[in-house]
């Protein structure tokens, strides 16, 4: 399940990423350059909020479960809460998950 948190992680800050970086100024820079349709413009925002959406609602659910299943302490799981809520942060969270699933496995290669 740790593995899956920490995907669901980095696509959620990458779905960040798509929504302020590609669909917004596509909603609302894109049409002062060049006609763009408004279904376009709408759509691409709508497409992009919707993951964007599906995937901070994935990482909190994960986030409980992962809260208890590896028995994190309260503050692990309010400081990545916290820090999901920044836009684009969700990659630190991801490299620190990913730090502790690579701690077991080093100390096996190790032996």
């Amino acid at each position: 399940m740790i593995r899956i948190f920490q995907q669901v992680a980095l696509w959620e800050a990458i779905s960040t990423i798509i929504l302020f970086f590609i669909a917004m100024p596509i909603k609302y820079v894109l049409h002062h350059f060049m006609e763009v349709p408004d279904d376009i413009r709408n759509g691409a925002v709508r497409i992009a909020g919707s993951i964007h959406g599906f995937l901070v609602v994935l990482f909190v659910i994960l986030l409980l479960a992962c809260w208890q299943t590896y028995n994190w302490k309260f503050s692990r799981v309010v400081k990545y809460f916290v820090v999901s809520l920044i836009p684009i942060v969700s990659f630190w969270v991801e490299r620190d998950v990913k730090k502790e699933i690579a701690a077991p496995q080093k100390a096996v290669n190790t032996l």
